[in-house]
């Protein structure tokens, strides 16, 4: 834990991404010079079978009913209304002396390219606030779409105020369940988008064949040997050759997609590992030397962060660029996405826009977020 300045509000961020393995929550300060202070954090585990129905929405199962929704909503709400306030109890902070609670929520369906387009992030903030006894900001993704954007990534704008430069063109890549690219040019305009799978299909894979939950520093895939030609059946996909805007997720890129490639071939399960490596690698690459060929610098947060297998094809697949860890730039890569949403919750309050038009694509910027009050 990091001693906090008691003059300046303290903010807390709640996170869980598509992986759902846990729902991260920090404890920040943004200090009037600029920076983000991080003070304390920690991941609160997802009930097993909780995680289990948030994986299946996720991916494109049904609700059997209303009932069945509001159950889920609420009991989204109510764990991570427990994680901020274990975070709270670690940290030795009083709820009074949070300003507010920024909380992205659970995505279990993304539809961008519907007509009408739509996202779903379940966890009712209702919850959150009246758990807490904090002021509550969420559901910051449907107003973007509402203009006409992805409402996804909403991170670039984070990443542009603490990480942005003038002395190198610099991407940030956050590496969760699905990867994404945050895009800082020296001159010109931000971008990002998401890149395709990460995470959530290499944890899949892993659990399967092995038991357990995610590949430990990618020693699974690092057994196997890629397969060329799965490879190339992966990157045919679509999806890979749209133009950002774009974002997706489990309900995209799921182990059905992936299983539809193997055909009837018999493939080694660590082979299959080290392709889905190989195809976050190879995706990520491509979508960089597309969009910023002149990066010189991917700064790399989220769990893939830890997966030094993944680092090491990432870097064969980018000869002469610096690819490190965000801490070295003073933001911790396990809880960067919550404390970029605790930003989001301090900008919707200052009536601030949150979202980069350039990167989701809506007709212009927008105040995120829904405020509840305590």
């Amino acid at each position: 834990m990091t001693a906090f300045d008691p003059h300046t509000p303290l903010y807390l961020g709640l996170m869980s991404g598509t992986s759902a393995d846990g729902i991260d929550a920090a404890l920040v300060q943004f200090p009037a010079e600029g920076g983000c202070r991080f003070i304390d954090g920690l991941t609160h585990e997802w009930a097993a079978t909780t995680r289990a129905e948030l994986v299946a929405l996720g991916e494109g199962g049904e609700l059997g009913s209303l009932d069945t929704l509001g159950r889920i909503d609420a009991q989204i709400g109510i764990s991570f209304a427990a994680a901020a306030n274990r975070l709270l109890a670690q940290a030795g902070v009083a709820p009074a002396q949070v300003r507010a609670i920024g909380s992205h929520g659970q995505t279990v369906r993304h539809r961008p390219l519907a007509d009408p387009a739509f996202t779903c992030q379940l966890g009712d903030a209702n919850r959150i606030a009246e758990l807490t006894g904090i002021t509550t900001v969420a559901d910051f993704r449907r107003r973007d779409v509402a203009a006409g954007g992805h409402g996804a990534p909403l991170m670039p704008a984070f990443h542009l105020a603490m990480l942005g430069t003038a002395d190198e063109d610099r991407a940030v890549l956050n590496l969760g369940g699905i990867a994404n690219l945050t895009l800082i040019p020296r001159e010109g305009t931000p971008r990002g988008f998401d890149t395709g799978p990460a995470n959530a299909l290499m944890d899949a894979w892993c659990e399967r064949h092995t038991g357990t939950p995610f590949d430990a520093d990618g020693a699974f895939a690092a057994s196997g040997a890629y397969d060329e030609a799965l490879l190339a059946r992966w990157r045919a996909e679509p999806w890979f050759a749209l133009p950002p805007p774009k974002s997706t997720g489990r309900e995209q890129f799921h182990l059905e997609w992936a299983e539809a490639a193997l055909g009837d071939q018999h493939r080694a399960a660590a082979d299959v590992q080290a392709t889905l490596l190989e195809l976050t690698a190879t995706t990520v690459a491509d979508a960089l030397l597309a969009h910023l060929p002149g990066a010189k610098r991917v700064l790399v947060c989220g769990g893939g962060v830890r997966n030094s297998q993944l680092l090491r094809r990432l870097g064969a697949r980018l000869p002469g660029v610096v690819i490190e860890s965000s801490a070295v730039h003073g933001l911790d890569p396990d809880y960067l996405e919550a404390m970029g949403f605790a930003w989001l919750a301090q900008r919707t309050l200052d009536g601030l826009p949150g979202n980069l038009p350039s990167v989701t694509g809506a007709r212009g910027p927008r105040i995120l977020g829904a405020i509840h009050l305590a």
